[in-house]
C-alpha cells in the first residue's frame, strides 16, 4: 500500500507522516478493520470516500472528511467502535487518525489538507511494521 505524508497546510501542522493510501476498492473496503491501533504519525487516507463506519473496529479514531480540493468539510473526534459518520455529499476524501490528532493539530472545518508521497525512510519503516503484523496474524 502506498504511503503519504498528510499536512494541514492552513495550520502548518503534520497530521501524519506514514499514512496508508487506500485508493482502490479492496483497501477502501477493509480500511482499518483487523489492524492494530494506529501509531502516532500513522493513519489511513481513503479516496474516494463520503463517510466511514466503525463496524468490527476495536478502538476509537479521529476522522476528517475533505472535499476534492482538500478543504475539511466534517470532523469526528474519538469516533467509537460500532459508530459511523454521516454521509457527506461534498466529501471526496477521508482521513482516519489516532485519537487526539485533530485536536492536537488544531484542525477545524475549512482547513486545507494536502498530501505527498512519504519519504523513503518512512516508507521503509512502515513496510517493516506491516510485514511484522502480517506474520503475527
Amino acid at each position: 500500500m502506498k504511503l503519504v505524508r498528510v499536512t494541514n497546510t492552513t495550520r502548518g501542522r503534520e497530521l501524519g507522516r506514514r499514512v496508508m493510501l487506500a485508493d482502490r476498492m479492496l483497501p477502501r473496503l477493509r480500511g482499518l478493520i483487523g489492524r492494530p491501533r494506529i501509531a502516532h504519525g500513522g493513519g489511513l487516507l481513503i479516496v474516494p470516500c463520503r463517510g466511514v463506519h466503525m463496524y468490527m473496529m476495536t478502538y476509537p479514531i479521529d476522522v476528517g472528511l475533505m472535499d476534492r480540493d482538500g478543504a475539511v468539510v466534517a470532523l469526528y473526534r474519538d469516533l467509537a467502535p460500532g459508530a459511523r459518520t454521516r454521509w457527506h455529499a461534498d466529501a471526496h476524501h477521508a482521513i482516519e487518525l489516532p485519537c487526539g490528532t485533530l485536536a492536537a493539530t488544531g484542525t477545524t472545518i475549512g482547513d486545507k489538507v494536502t498530501w505527498e508521497p512519504a519519504s523513503e525512510e518512512e516508507t521503509g519503516k512502515t513496510e517493516q511494521i506491516l510485514e511484522t503484523q502480517g506474520r503475527q496474524a
